[in-house]
C-alpha cells in the first residue's frame, strides 16, 4: 500500500466534537468525539470520495480508448 501524507484542518465545534477537512481533498469532511476518531472518519471519507470519483471516471470513459500512464510529482 502506498503512503500518503496529507494535512487535516481541525476545528472544535460548540458541541465538543472535532470537525475536520483534508486540505488536499476539500470534499473529504468529517467529525469525531476525539481527534483520533476524527482522523479515522476522515480516512473513511477520503476512501469513499476517491472510490466515487473513480467510479464516475470509469462511467465517463466507458466507450473511449484510454491510454494510462503513471505521473510522478516530487514537491
Amino acid at each position: 500500500m502506498k503512503r500518503m501524507e496529507l494535512t487535516i484542518l481541525i476545528e472544535k465545534g460548540l458541541d465538543g466534537y472535532y470537525v475536520g477537512q483534508i486540505q488536499e481533498y476539500p470534499a473529504a469532511i468529517s467529525q469525531g468525539k476525539t481527534i483520533d476518531e476524527l482522523k479515522t472518519n476522515l480516512k473513511d471519507a477520503l476512501t469513499l470520495l476517491l472510490q466515487v470519483q473513480n467510479d464516475e471516471l470509469k462511467k465517463q470513459n466507458a466507450d473511449k480508448k484510454i491510454i494510462k500512464r503513471k505521473l510522478v510529482i516530487n514537491l
